[in-house]
């Protein structure tokens, strides 16, 4: 039994810290609600009680499993990239330009403009992988900054070349209908979105966990001297792994546009990337664990928007849910007194 325990460590302690954010949730709600019960109610089940509300839990999942799957590509080389939102804005943008000004078959037209916003992606991300690779500058500040830059190109792009002028406010032009996501259920907005980031998820499972370049990439984030000591190919490492983030966040963005908004209406950053961190953290960037996060952090955001409009808590309980389950999964020492306990009741035959 311990030995089942220290090996699923992590995972148990993820479970735990996850817990402990729900439990001090549920007391600050009753402490601070006239109703706590049906706040408590509203909050846990809310998200279920229609239709609607439960396929928004399937729309809101997609582009967090999407940007989550980014993210961990560069986590796991050690790259702290966190430009998945500047990629999966301007690849909307560069996306939806090319949508409205193509004409072609339905499938066609769906496919190649998954792969424009894609590629665009992986060039806006590969900036970053170029600048750390060749002259070591921080991925860190570098995509932190890019992210603005790809802000106002993209703002730029649509409202000067791809703007609907009939439009009450600034919006591009609708896309063709050949450029829509099909939604899988009539009467809501959940569309074949999920299916592809799952199935993108699940490749990126495949890539990082049994391919020879999955094991130079983890390899080369857990101990990159050992790593060019073994004839690792560094530079391809840390420059493939900043492009794929790219042009998985880059496909993503384009993917909310075609799926839900069907034009690009986005004045500011929306935010998605760095959820991307919040969901890569909670999954400890493994690509299927991701998926559970990414539904687990999409309940709790509907969750607290039915929270406030149903009750009287502010929807900003759900950051401090997310706050409390980051801290404690991210620090080093949460539970690793338990963790030293039981390696020493393995070491000793049974017994402390």
């Amino acid at each position: 039994m311990e030995k089942f325990l220290v090996k699923h460590f992590t995972l148990i302690r993820t479970l735990v810290a996850i817990l402990i954010g729900v439990f001090i949730t549920i007391f600050l709600i009753i402490l601070i609600s006239a109703d706590g019960l049906y706040s408590l109610q509203q909050f846990f089940l809310g998200p279920f009680a229609s239709r609607g509300r439960f396929s928004n839990i399937f729309e809101n999942a997609a582009p967090l499993i999407i940007c989550g799957v980014a993210i961990a590509f560069a986590f796991q080389a050690a790259q702290f990239n966190v430009g998945a939102e500047g990629s999966f804005f301007i690849s909307a943008a560069v996306g939806t330009a090319f949508a409205v000004s193509t004409s072609m078959p339905p499938v066609l037209h769906i496919i190649s403009i998954l792969a424009v916003s894609a590629l665009t992606g992986a060039l806006w991300s590969g900036i970053s992988g170029i600048l750390k690779a060749k002259w070591n500058a921080s991925e860190l500040v570098s995509s932190l900054m890019l992210n603005y830059v790809a802000y106002f190109l993209g703002l730029y792009l649509i409202n000067h070349h791809f703007r609907d002028k009939k439009a009450g406010y600034l919006t591009s032009a609708k896309l063709p209908s050949s450029a829509i996501l099909p939604r899988l259920f009539s009467g809501t907005r959940f569309h074949i979105g999920i299916i592809i980031a799952v199935v993108v998820a699940i490749l990126a499972y495949i890539v990082i966990f049994k391919t020879k370049f999955g094991y130079e990439l983890r390899m080369s984030g857990q101990n990159v001297k050992f790593a060019k000591y073994a004839g690792i190919n560094i530079f391809k490492i840390v420059l493939l792994s900043q492009v794929i983030s790219g042009l998985i966040a880059g496909m993503g963005g384009v993917m909310e546009v075609m799926g839900i908004h069907h034009r690009f209406n986005w004045q500011s950053l929306p935010g998605y990337g760095w959820d991307g961190v919040i969901v890569a953290i909670i999954g400890r960037n493994h690509p299927l664990l991701i998926i559970a996060a990414s539904f687990f952090l999409s309940y709790l955001k509907i969750g607290g928007q039915v929270l406030n409009l149903m009750s009287d808590i502010p929807s900003e309980m759900i950051s401090v849910i997310q706050s409390i389950i980051i801290l404690l999964i991210t620090a080093e020492a949460f539970l690793g007194n338990w963790k030293a306990a039981l390696n020493r009741k393995i070491s000793t035959g049974g017994t402390l």
